[in-house]
């Protein structure tokens, strides 16, 4: 892997516990079109993502390179693992998100509310007790890019949660303009989601907000976590302290829990995500446009699978 010097800018002193110093970024890969949705399997000690345009899964095994995981792959954009280890994905091209069972075969997790279909399922993550909170703006379907352009069904651009116990499909939150990234607290009592609506719109939102997680699946008092200064809050992960790691114009940025910024990861292109691996969670993988970067930290990533 090659070694980018330099990366690592410092807002707040301590950024400087959160990151090794003497450590910087590691080019993985650098041959997708838009690469997307890095997920860590601790298990197998290998990284998995999306290089949506191309239609393909791409896998990373240290000391043994990267690879085709699967392709076509209905043009997955987030990723992640539920709590029986399985990859859990958003479909583009399904408009759905579904569910890689062991045996290889796949299981339609949601693709319908209301009886019309989804919009583009974008990005995410699965609670503790096993429900699969997502987010579903229209990236997907306005052009043939990233998946099939088609008419929106929806009414508007919802975060969702559904219970694998219960089959239930909930809304969430329904004042998105574009949402997209989303990430909980380490503790679970706060959910943080991304509005990417500026991406189309220089008047509509680039920012982070935050609200309290209530019971199995409500939220309640929702509120700005922070404004992107830099491109977009396409997606995050938040580490053992509460910090949250975002993806932004040029780079990776680290705010604390008071939504204060502590310094940046500079990548010189548009990060859309990141993910915590390695062997002790504490290295930081980037999706990082056309390339896939690591870099060691000095703090872990929240463990889940």
């Amino acid at each position: 892997m090659a070694i980018v010097g330099d990366s690592l800018e410092y807002v707040d002193k301590h950024f400087y516990d959160l990151t090794v110093p003497i450590a910087d970024l590691e080019l993985i890969y650098d041959k997708c079109r838009w690469s997307e949705g890095p997920v860590w399997f601790a298990d197998g000690g290998y990284l998995i993502w999306s290089d949506i345009p191309n239609n393909r899964l791409l896998r990373w095994i240290p000391d043994l390179g990267v690879s085709v995981f699967r392709t076509p792959a209905n043009y997955l954009n987030g990723n992640t693992r539920d709590r029986e280890g399985r990859l859990v994905s958003c479909s583009h091209g399904g408009r759905c998100v579904y569910r890689t069972e062991p045996d290889g075969t796949i299981t339609t997790v949601a693709d319908k509310y209301k009886g019309k279909r989804l919009n583009s399922p974008n990005d995410v993550v699965v609670k503790s007790d096993g429900t699969i909170w997502f987010t579903d703006p229209p990236y997907g379907i306005l052009s043939d890019y990233e998946g099939y352009r088609s008419e929106q069904e929806q009414d508007g651009c919802y975060v969702f949660c559904f219970d694998p116990a219960s089959g239930d499909l909930k809304v969430v939150a329904d004042d998105f303009k574009k949402p997209n990234g989303l990430a909980f607290s380490p503790d679970e009592s706060i959910l943080y989601i991304a509005d990417t609506g500026r991406s189309h719109d220089p008047d509509f939102p680039a920012h982070i907000r935050m609200f309290d997680v209530s019971g199995k699946n409500n939220l309640k008092n929702g509120k700005v976590f922070t404004d992107i200064d830099d491109g977009l809050s396409d997606g995050f992960r938040v580490d053992v302290e509460g910090n949250v790691w975002s993806s932004a114009g040029h780079g990776v940025h680290c705010y604390n829990p008071s939504g204060a910024l502590l310094g940046r990861i500079k990548t010189g292109k548009a990060v859309s995500n990141v993910t915590f691996g390695g062997p002790r969670r504490n290295t930081l993988f980037i999706t990082c446009t056309e390339r896939v970067y690591s870099i060691a930290l000095g703090v872990a990533g929240v463990q889940r699978p």
